[in-house]
């Protein structure tokens, strides 16, 4: 790539001054691509953190373009983070799932594309490899063409148009496309609603047939540990749950990852957050974060 003498401004004088503007120019995208990587906020913060701290120390100088620089510093350390996650979540007590991230009011996502946001998309991309990972988050979310993302992860053009195939034909297989976000709300709504009253008939049928129930707590006391999955099992659950666990529980709305969830609250103390995904064929996935630790980045509603 040929010198555009940025670098050279970078590095000179007033080049820290210079070098922190850009940084915060591009910060938002940095943390963007490091979320849809790590599925969470607080590891996706001290990520980015960590590209300041290389950022400072860079000879940028010899930096032609601090936009590629930065983003294949963020995607590179993200794989590595990854890597090393998904080590330390075999000893995870019960069903992982992404920590959730409060796009209210788009503080760091809403000008990028939604692509690879929803929890159902960051579920699924769990299953991808590091690269076919990374490879679909820029293309799909940041639309880097494919040479870009070849200089991003030292591969080929070629090689790079098979990792985004492959995570394609992964996801498309794995999951009908979401409903709008209109509709993901009234069905949480409508959810919630039945889930009180423990309307098993209404609860299926608002339920796909295979709808699974996931409970992340990390070994909570009172957490499912294990899915549960079908319609009527999970029907059968919610109503007998229904004669005491919604009596003390206030909902309070939020918006997390482009989509709306229900901030449950048990005597005025935040319990956790309760959200589902869904499809035209009706709520296929009923997520309970309730691992106090994941809803930081979620502010308690007033």
């Amino acid at each position: 790539m040929a010198d555009s003498g940025v670098g050279a401004e970078l590095g000179g004088a007033d080049g820290l001054e210079a070098a922190t503007a850009v940084f915060t120019r591009l910060r938002p995208r940095l943390f963007g691509i490091a979320y849809r990587m790590l599925s969470s906020a607080t590891e996706a913060e001290d990520l980015v953190q960590e590209v300041w701290l290389r950022w400072q120390a860079y000879d940028r100088s010899t930096v032609a373009s601090p936009e590629a620089f930065l983003a294949t510093t963020t995607t590179r350390l993200a794989i590595n983070v990854l890597q090393s996650a998904r080590k330390r979540r075999e000893t995870y007590i019960g069903p992982w799932l992404p920590e959730p991230v409060d796009t209210a009011a788009d503080p760091y996502l809403g000008a990028e594309r939604g692509e690879a946001l929803e929890f159902a998309a960051l579920l699924l991309m769990e299953k991808l490899t590091p690269g076919e990972r990374a490879a679909y988050v820029l293309r799909e979310a940041f639309d880097y063409s494919y040479a870009e993302i070849a200089g991003i992860l030292s591969s080929t053009e070629a090689g790079v148009r098979q990792l985004v195939s492959r995570a394609r034909k992964h996801l498309k297989g794995e999951r009908h496309a979401s409903v709008p976000p209109a509709e993901q709300r009234e069905l949480l709504a409508t959810f919630l609603a039945a889930a009180r009253s423990g309307d098993m008939a209404e609860l299926e049928r608002l339920f796909t047939p295979d709808v699974t129930s996931l409970s992340d707590g990390n070994g909570r006391k009172g957490i499912a540990r294990t899915p549960l999955v079908g319609a009527a099992r999970v029907a059968k659950f919610l109503h007998a749950i229904s004669t005491w666990f919604w009596a003390d529980v206030e909902v309070r709305w939020a918006t997390t990852n482009g989509q709306t969830s229900a901030v449950l609250l048990q005597n005025g103390v935040e319990y956790g957050l309760l959200t589902v995904s869904a499809t035209a064929e009706g709520i296929d996935q009923l997520l309970w974060l309730v691992n106090p630790e994941k809803n930081k980045a979620v502010p308690a509603p007033a």
